[in-house]
């Protein structure tokens, strides 16, 4: 269960309570709420108090990533409020590629004259594609506003790879040193999630699973990860000396070279990550994705992007993570930039209208509908698509803008617990 974030009647932020305490609060009138998302209280009377330590951490990924705040109480370390943000960065791909797509077409026609340009627009130090720059964006919109609603102290990340061998046991050399604690972690993590934890040939993932050369080795085969499976110890025994192929399985050889899109775009924006958290001003941990999952698999806890967030960084020799139920967040965007909607050919059918609000009103704003008489009479909490004209779009159904109240203003983000329809 997610705990409600409390700020004293300053502004300033205090640990937070348990969903009961504050519903407490609330009905008492001691309290207000602040905000719907993430549901944050507001003390009426008291001012400052004590706080713990917490620690903001973070697992990037290419399509979701995982946010954890884990505080320091006297029973341990403890995940009090969690996240999994799901980015848009595939959408705007190929929302660019179609734009690209039509501005050639139109060229190629000659529709109209226009001289050649070269070296027009200049990119600025630091440029990342704009499908790597929302994900990066996400994560830092989030960490600033829960620095404002958490007390929060440190900030640790997936980045890189602290030799915490050398600092454990200076004379550790050679092989020793070479394989460590840690041996296999990351190649086999990585395997594991792109075959589905389970035997490529015979499906049994009930059993020890070794890490076996699709093109043996004898064959030319490399020990490069991308001819890497796993097998069990009968079916690496049965194949033999034989190509995945020859084995009667030459569907594993074409998924093993699959796009390595998602490693690509974690591994380009990741120092621009770390740059931008940095800025911040908290000091800043990393870790390596194998010491994540050491700490994961070694503290018996399931795999989830918020739970690998609370187990990022160095040794952790517990976490209580308990029956937390993440949030949801869906980026969605502020609206379309484009103002000219084309055709299947290119040319503008429609434009996009002026102003992106009406009678204050802004699409993605989450309202309560109280509906006083009708088909549709009752109370409904949904989001709203604004219309020029007096009926906006709510769910399945139109609703005046006096029968509905706000709740949440439209701040890019969708989330899960938020009815998208009216039923």
């Amino acid at each position: 269960m997610q705990r409600a974030l409390v700020l004293d009647a300053e502004r300033k932020s205090l640990m937070p309570c348990h969903p009961a305490r504050a519903k407490e609060l609330l009905k008492k009138g001691k309290a207000a709420v602040f905000r719907r998302y993430p549901f944050t209280i507001i003390l009426k009377e008291r001012k400052g108090g004590d706080v713990q330590p917490v620690a903001l951490k973070v697992d990037p990924g290419s399509k979701t990533t995982g946010i954890a705040l884990v505080a320091e109480f006297k029973r341990g370390k403890e995940v009090i409020w969690a996240a999994e943000i799901e980015h848009r960065g595939q959408f705007i791909r190929d929302a660019l590629l179609s734009r690209r797509l039509l501005r050639r077409n139109r060229r190629n026609r000659k529709c109209r004259y226009r001289a050649n340009r070269f070296l027009n627009r200049t990119k600025k130090p630091g440029w990342l594609p704009p499908s790597l720059e929302s994900r990066i964006s996400n994560i830092e919109t989030w960490q600033r506003r829960l620095g404002r609603l958490m007390p929060v102290s440190s900030i640790s990340m997936e980045l890189v790879k602290f030799d915490t061998q050398k600092m454990e046991n200076p004379e550790i050399y050679g092989i020793e040193y070479q394989q460590g604690e840690l041996n296999g972690y990351e190649i086999r993590g990585y395997l594991l999630e792109k075959w589905g934890s389970s035997c490529v040939y015979c499906g049994d993932n009930d059993t020890h699973l070794e890490i076996e050369h699709i093109i043996p080795k004898s064959r030319g085969g490399s020990n490069r990860v991308s001819n890497l499976t796993l097998a069990c110890h009968k079916c690496n025994e049965k194949k033999g000396n034989k190509t995945a192929s020859e084995f009667g399985y030459l569907e594993i050889q074409k998924k093993a070279r699959q796009s390595l899109r998602d490693a690509a775009a974690v591994n380009s924006s990741r120092w621009a990550l770390f740059e931008r958290l940095k800025k911040a001003g908290f000091p800043i941990q990393c870790g390596v994705g194998g010491q994540t999952k050491f700490n994961r698999v070694r503290l018996r806890l399931p795999k989830a992007h918020w739970i690998d967030a609370a187990c990022v960084g160095t040794f952790c020799e517990s976490v209580i993570v308990g029956n937390l139920m993440p949030y949801q967040i869906k980026a969605m965007g502020q609206g379309r930039r484009k103002r000219c909607f084309p055709d299947a050919f290119g040319f503008p059918k429609a434009y996009a209208k002026r102003s992106k609000t009406f009678k204050g009103w802004k699409t993605g704003d989450i309202a309560r509908a109280t509906i006083p008489k009708g088909k549709y009479a009752g109370t409904f909490v949904g989001r709203v698509i604004i219309r020029h004209r007096l009926n906006f779009k709510f769910g399945e159904i139109y609703v005046h803008p006096k029968y509905l109240v706000r709740l949440h203003c439209a701040d890019g983000y969708e989330y899960g617990d938020v009815a998208s329809s009216v039923a």
